[in-house]
């Protein structure tokens, strides 16, 4: 069972999306430093070894255990036709049991930014919560400010829930975030954002 579920790969029109590999380090390295300016202002502050191959080891490994344990999908997002590292996706806190849920999270590196990729990505990974895994339910939260991933979000099917205050540490500093959430069969139509 360990071995099926290391090969997880789920593939779009454009996209590959696979768990990360040690051979990854290196684009991925270059992809967060020159998009840096570009992701800090949404993400939790980097720890001062974030960019280390042993930091970096430790997340394949993590990735690997997260996958083989039930408890989180992390993948990277590739563009098929060069195999060009674009950005990275995880379904973590997956519970079962009567909740039957996870909590989406993600980043784009800058230069692939609003090219639909990332909804590309969060419909691939979506499909394969509700009909693979059995969930009833994603999560997500951003910042109210952040617009292009409200945006990206609705468009992707996720409707407004409401707001949790002081949520996660965002860029050093306890952050209120808004509450989006995508439920298998959903029929509750269209949810107004004031």
């Amino acid at each position: 069972m360990l071995a099926r579920r290391r090969k997880l790969r789920l593939d779009t029109e454009r996209l590959v999306l696979r768990p990360p590999q040690h051979g990854d380090f290196t684009p991925w390295v270059t992809l967060r430093v020159e998009s840096r300016g570009y992701l800090t202002p949404w993400e939790p502050s980097w720890a001062p070894d974030h960019l280390t191959r042993r930091a970096f080891t430790n997340r394949v490994y993590w990735a690997n255990r997260s996958i083989a344990g039930g408890t989180a999908i992390p993948l990277f997002i590739f563009r098929r036709e060069d195999e060009q590292l674009l950005g990275a996706i995880t379904l973590d806190n997956i519970r079962r049991g009567p909740a039957q849920s996870g909590v989406l999270g993600y980043w784009t590196g800058q230069p692939y930014a609003r090219q639909g990729y990332m909804r590309e990505t969060i419909a691939a990974l979506v499909h394969h919560a509700f009909e693979r895994l059995d969930l009833s339910r994603i999560e997500a939260a951003c910042l109210p400010e952040n617009v292009a991933s409200r945006g990206l979000l609705e468009r992707s099917g996720f409707k407004y829930e409401g707001v949790a205050q002081s949520y996660l540490q965002i860029n050093g500093r306890w952050r209120t975030h808004v509450l989006y959430a995508a439920l298998r069969g959903d029929r509750r139509g269209k949810t107004q954002v004031g």
